[in-house]
């Protein structure tokens, strides 16, 4: 499990293709292509772009959604959130050889998940983000860690991404949690060069 993901945004300043090429630059192996207000159209455009430049990196590349896109582009997987389509639907088009994973907030929906077939989950969000709309409850510290100890009392050992409003200084607790890793896109944007930023991070694990 790669312990990085950075989730493309657009912002004033950058594109997301710019947005996934800063963070490769800095290192980072996994990305996830999220262009929520794109067409279907822009998202392939960005997706073939991006495509080659994770290749050259040998970086995990995801697709947030768009399950059809994915296996058409043969990307390495996709991420769905609660309103995308159902995991095990997708796990139907997609196969075994296609990542997916998708998103939590509570351990029912860890539980659900995994029984649909999710290879990971992006449980989140640690605490309020603007970067996503229609936010689910908060977690936090204490969210990750009740989460994580009902998983293991379950037998539920899928890789856990920690989501949603993370900032450099709160890796290291969230990371005592149990969790495998981080995704993060905010914090590096905002960064005045997004590229060392991501280089700081990672070196953190």
């Amino acid at each position: 499990m790669i312990n990085l993901q950075f989730i493309t945004h657009q912002t004033e300043r950058y594109s997301y293709l710019d947005s996934a090429r800063m963070a490769l630059a800095g290192g980072c192996k996994w990305i996830q292509l999220r262009m929520k207000e794109a067409s279907l159209k822009e998202v392939e455009k960005v997706a073939l772009l991006l495509k080659p430049l994770c290749k050259e990196q040998e970086a995990i590349l995801i697709l947030d959604d768009h399950v059809e896109l994915a296996q058409k582009l043969e990307v390495d997987g996709v991420h769905l959130g609660k309103t995308d389509m159902p995991i095990a639907q997708a796990r139907q088009i997609l196969g075994e050889a296609f990542i997916i994973g998708a998103t939590a907030n509570t351990f029912e929906d860890v539980r659900m998940h995994q029984q649909a077939g999710a290879d990971y989950i992006g449980i989140g969000p640690y605490r309020f983000t603007t970067t996503k709309k229609n936010l689910s409850p908060v977690l936090g510290i204490e969210g990750y860690a009740s989460i994580l100890s009902q998983m293991q009392d379950a037998g539920i050992d899928l890789p856990v991404v920690a989501i949603g409003g993370i900032n450099y200084e709160d890796i290291p607790d969230i990371l005592e949690t149990g969790v495998n890793g981080i995704a993060l896109s905010g914090t590096i944007l905002r960064a005045e060069d997004p590229v060392a930023e991501t280089r700081r991070i990672i070196g953190q694990y």
